[in-house]
């Protein structure tokens, strides 16, 4: 059964710990998935990624986690607004490819394209903010792919793989989406 927020080649789906909490385990445990982005400094316990699929399942308005999926059912990541303010309009939004093999074809910008298309058009925001460490050229290009645009870089932000790395600060407004996707 087809559901979701679906496009042309995914699909984005509730979590579902059946069906994605074992990849999600394996994924924020492999450093091959980690090392762009800002989490994964301590080792998850299988507890504690099962916690974190609970409380998501728990109302709340502050955040939104999905499954990526292919149409054909295959788990390949996952996608997220985070921060949710219906009163500013605003939220921060991620999204990882937790299958190396399914990086580089294009799901990662479609996911993000079907993650807008549900911010600007069902929640009635105004403006996603996201971010990605300075050097990561997959996340820049996706970015700029969906249309976010770049406000500042967070000088030595973040410490990741024995050093302090940039993280660039990005923004996509309504209307830029709009404009890149007329159809909504």
């Amino acid at each position: 059964m087809a559901f979701g927020v679906e496009g042309t080649r995914v699909r984005l789906v509730p979590l579902d710990a059946d069906r994605h909490l074992e990849n999600c385990y394996r994924w924020v445990n492999d450093p091959g998935v980690t090392d762009q982005l800002a989490i994964g400094h301590f080792p998850i316990t299988r507890v504690q990624e099962a916690d974190f699929f609970e409380k998501l399942q728990r109302p709340g308005d502050s955040d939104i986690v999905w499954a990526i999926e292919t149409l054909d059912g295959r788990h390949i990541g996952m996608s997220g607004l985070h921060q949710i303010s219906l009163l500013h309009g605003t939220a921060k939004s991620g999204s990882f490819l937790g299958e190396p093999g399914e990086r580089g074809q294009g799901f990662g910008t479609e996911s993000a394209t079907l993650r807008s298309r549900y911010a600007f058009m069902t929640l009635g925001l105004r403006v996603l903010y996201s971010e990605y460490f300075e050097g990561n050229i997959a996340s820049q290009r996706m970015q700029e792919k969906c249309g976010y645009q770049t406000w500042g870089v967070k000088p030595a932000a973040e410490w990741k793989n024995g050093q302090f790395r940039n993280l660039v600060q990005t923004y996509l407004p309504r209307d830029r989406w709009l404009e890149l996707n007329p159809l909504g």
